[in-house]
């Protein structure tokens, strides 16, 4: 039996303006029409929960799409999705080493933390990197 669109939002959280907006953009598709309310099929709440699985995992929307079939069914790419997982790797790692460096500079003992070695070793590790952005790694050592 088909949803109407105040039954899907109620079910998925998801907003009936994204709703309306997901089907201008081809991610789901309503079925018909009870009145003025779209109607869904049941399988429409699984297409949200993958959608809102890969919005996040960082996909964008157009990447999602290409994530169903044209009859709307999951057809996932498996090697984009391994892809995805490498890179959140990576940002996991410069997270954790800015959170450690956050960590070693609020704690640190030297009277001014440009007088640190440790911190000093990490503005360095920027500048070589040629970004201002997050150390690779954060130097062991005394402070």
């Amino acid at each position: 039996m088909d949803l109407d669109i105040g039954d899907v939002v109620a079910r998925s959280g998801v907003p009936a303006s994204t709703l309306r907006y997901y089907e201008e953009k081809k991610l789901i598709a309503s079925t018909g029409r009870r009145g003025q309310r779209r109607l869904f099929a049941p399988a429409v709440l699984d297409q949200l929960a993958l959608i809102g699985m890969g919005r996040a995992a960082g996909f964008s929307l157009d990447d999602i799409a290409h994530m169903f079939a044209p009859d709307g069914r999951p057809d996932i790419d498996r090697a984009m999705l391994s892809a995805r997982a490498d890179e959140l790797d990576h940002t996991i790692t410069q997270l954790a080493a800015m959170r450690d460096s956050l960590r070693h500079a609020a704690a640190c003992p030297a009277p001014s933390h440009m007088e640190c070695p440790t911190f000093r070793a990490m503005l360095a590790d920027i500048l070589a990197a040629g970004r201002a952005g997050y150390p690779k790694k954060v130097p062991s050592g005394p402070a």
